[in-house]
């Protein structure tokens, strides 16, 4: 069988050395020299001609992440790598997936392209922050479902008395898989933006009285959204509230805004490294599932039996 090669970038080290240890190997030498000015030179210390590689690395800010996967895909493939996924945890620039208003770019459509030019035969990521998003790429995409991770740490719990809530509208069909897999109720957060990250006016669609509501969405930024949900559903009669968030990208005051707010607690995989700890925030690992997808990959057997149906 072709020999399997796994490589970290720098931002995802931390995540791609616990995928190596579960896929039962040691991730491959690559090193990343800069010029004075910045400039990145990704240098692959190994063969990997005719082997299947997989560069693990997420293009959260800065950018620089992002170049950096894309120079090492190039690399691989001059190389004569016989086959290169790019392993991407957290998929960055995906909230801009369409032109809502004139003369913005469809920048996720844009980093589909650059995967693509570079060299890439496959992606695989985490929980798009749109399904539609694989429709922009010609090669195969993996779309792995945090569900996967979610549900087994949700049924250790009493949840006879949990609803679950959607922070938007576009997010009920997520929040939906969870309802329906536990046989609870749902409700939606309908929310009006003021402008990109400010929350004008929210509305409850659904009863949250007296019970305990499981906030679900594929990433928290700000916490605003999260923050401002929390406080609706308790002023609607809800006992606790607490969220479940695939990416913590968590950037501006965030860490405050949730440990000022009035959320239990907000659970977070670990697709981008937190630049802090805070007493409310549970992170869980993606590392197991990526580790079997990888390796569902290579031998050529489904990665579909990794979800979790609803």
């Amino acid at each position: 069988m072709v020999e399997v090669k796994l490589f970290s970038g720098t931002n995802s080290i931390y995540l791609a050395e616990r995928i190596a240890d579960f896929y039962g190997d040691d991730l491959g030498d690559i090193s990343v020299n800069r010029f004075s000015d910045g400039e990145m030179q990704p240098v692959i210390n190994e063969s990997v001609r005719g082997g299947y590689v997989f560069f693990i690395q997420s293009t959260c800010p800065p950018t620089d992440n992002l170049m950096e996967l894309l120079l090492m895909i190039d690399a691989a493939r001059r190389a004569s790598a016989g086959y290169i996924t790019a392993v991407i945890p957290y998929f960055g620039y995906a909230r801009q997936d369409r032109k809502d208003k004139p003369r913005v770019p469809i920048s996720a459509k844009l980093i589909a392209t650059l995967l693509q030019a570079a060299g890439a035969d496959r992606v695989m990521t985490l929980d798009f922050h749109a399904p539609q998003i694989q429709g922009f790429f010609d090669i195969p995409v993996d779309h792995l479902k945090s569900e996967a991770i979610y549900i087994p740490y949700l049924q250790d719990q009493d949840l006879s008395n949990v609803t679950f809530a959607s922070p938007d509208v576009g997010g009920v069909k997520r929040a939906r898989v969870y309802a329906k897999h536990f046989g609870r109720n749902l409700v939606i957060c309908d929310k009006q933006r003021q402008k990109a990250n400010v929350v004008s006016k929210m509305t409850v669609i659904g009863d949250v009285k007296d019970a305990e509501v499981i906030l679900v969405d594929d990433m928290v930024d700000t916490a605003g959204t999260l923050t401002r949900a929390a406080e609706v559903l308790l002023s609607q009669g809800a006992r606790s509230v607490r969220a479940l968030c695939t990416h913590p990208v968590l950037s501006g005051k965030a860490y405050e805004n949730i440990e000022n707010s009035s959320l239990d607690e907000v659970v977070v995989c670990d697709t981008i490294p937190h630049s802090r700890n805070s007493s409310k925030i549970k992170t869980l690992s993606t590392a197991k599932l990526f580790a079997r997808a990888i390796r569902n990959t290579h031998e050529h057997r489904s990665i579909s039996a990794l979800f979790i149906e609803g």
